[in-house]
């Protein structure tokens, strides 16, 4: 007899069932597969750029120290060099010892940032398109998400506003699109939001990748840090996401509210890591920065390309995505998405990722290959969207072939 038939069900969370897997990392787990078995993948899916990075000597950082906790507010010498960065580069003055945190990368201080500030129903406003996981973070912080039109104009976002908006998302540069938000632009939102007692809440991850000085720091738009924080990754400018290094810069209240959270759920980012970030942050910097101006200016050259080709990018300029307009295609952009993979072996993300306003694009990243390669996957995704290539039984078979179900919402 069995004796667990008389048992009732393990209770899972509703809130967590309630939301999905991450899709883009939901693609990536698919190449991932394909890549096991054998397939030759072209890797236009993943958020992150691939720098030559030597290795820095250990000798003179405390090895055994690296073994121990750290500050939960973040090692004193790495404060002090990210906050004097932020200050030298983007003339954004940060105060290392009270408006700064580090953590083990910006996903979880965007997460802690959300309940530090707000309360069960407060309302949270992200202009699409927008990074995947602000809705998702918001729906566990209790919060709840709500979206403004990818070509709604900043000076109109207050029209969404309503008694119980309590924060405003922007992601700058955006990913996916590359676009700069302007210091003019920022003003005017902070402007419309300040009076109300509404937070920005500014993810700045892609701030590095940018050229011409185009990139303004919310930090410089309101340096007293009243009604702002601003949320950055050492991970992605460094390009060192592996390593799970970020940081928030806000007003001494908040940081101190974060940094409650950030004790009971972090403790304090990798040591070692940080350690070793706050030594040599100028010896890398000195090599990772060009290398990231390198790659804006491969999006560029991969924009052009787009352009000469009738493929229609999204307005942007800045990281090292490109949002791509898949116009009339017959089937969905994660129909597309999956097609391009399993069939031609291309991987991107699909832009229902991003909101339900940019259902009609897909996202592709230029950090993973050669120009020459992205081009050739460009030409490609040209024809089969032009051709309305599609084959249901064939994806679905893959699929199932691969262990994977459908991706639902």
């Amino acid at each position: 007899m069995n004796k667990l038939a008389n048992y009732p069900a393990m209770q899972l969370s509703d809130k967590v069932n309630a939301i999905p897997e991450a899709l883009s990392v939901y693609m990536n787990n698919i190449v991932y597969a394909m890549k096991r078995r054998g397939d030759k993948i072209k890797v236009l899916s993943l958020g992150e750029a691939f720098f030559d990075i030597p290795m820095f000597p250990l000798d003179d950082i405390d090895f055994k120290k690296g073994y121990h906790y750290s500050e939960s507010r973040g090692l004193p010498e790495l404060r002090k060099v990210v906050s004097g960065y932020y200050s030298e580069k983007y003339n954004a003055p940060v105060n290392p010892d009270d408006e700064i945190i580090i953590s083990a990368g910006s996903k979880p201080l965007i997460y802690m940032a959300f309940q530090a500030v707000l309360n069960p129903g407060d309302e949270v406003l992200i202009p699409e398109p927008a990074w995947l996981s602000y809705p998702e973070e918001i729906k566990l912080a209790n919060g709840v998400p709500k979206f403004i039109p990818y070509d709604c104009p900043v000076e109109d976002f207050g029209k969404y506003f309503t008694e119980k908006t309590k924060m405003v998302i922007i992601c700058n540069p955006n990913n996916p699109a590359g676009r700069i938000y302007t210091k003019a632009e920022m003003e005017k939102l902070y402007s419309i939001c300040r009076p109300k007692g509404i937070y920005i809440l500014a993810d700045e991850a892609y701030s590095d990748f940018v050229i011409d000085g185009k990139f303004t720091s919310m930090v410089n738009v309101v340096p007293d840090k009243d009604g702002i924080i601003v949320v950055n990754s050492l991970s992605k400018n460094l390009g060192i996401s592996g390593w799970r290094l970020g940081y928030a810069i806000a007003a001494p209240k908040v940081i101190y509210n974060i940094l409650k959270l950030n004790q009971h759920l972090i403790t304090c980012p990798a040591t070692l890591l940080a350690m070793y970030v706050a030594h040599y942050f100028k010896d890398i910097i000195s090599i990772t920065l060009p290398q990231a101006e390198a790659v804006v200016r491969k999006r560029a050259e991969v924009v052009d390309f787009m352009q000469k080709i009738g493929l229609e990018p999204f307005e942007g300029s800045a990281t090292f995505y490109i949002f791509v307009n898949i116009g009339n295609y017959k089937k969905s952009s994660m129909d597309l998405g999956l097609y391009l993979l399993m069939k031609y072996g291309i991987s991107v993300v699909p832009g229902t990722a991003y909101g339900q306003s940019t259902e009609r694009f897909i996202r592709i990243g230029v950090g993973a290959e050669s120009v020459e390669t992205i081009k050739e996957c460009l030409e490609i995704i040209k024809r089969v969207i032009e051709n309305n290539e599609y084959d249901d039984s064939f994806v679905e078979s893959e699929l199932k072939s691969l262990g994977f179900n459908r991706f639902v919402r």
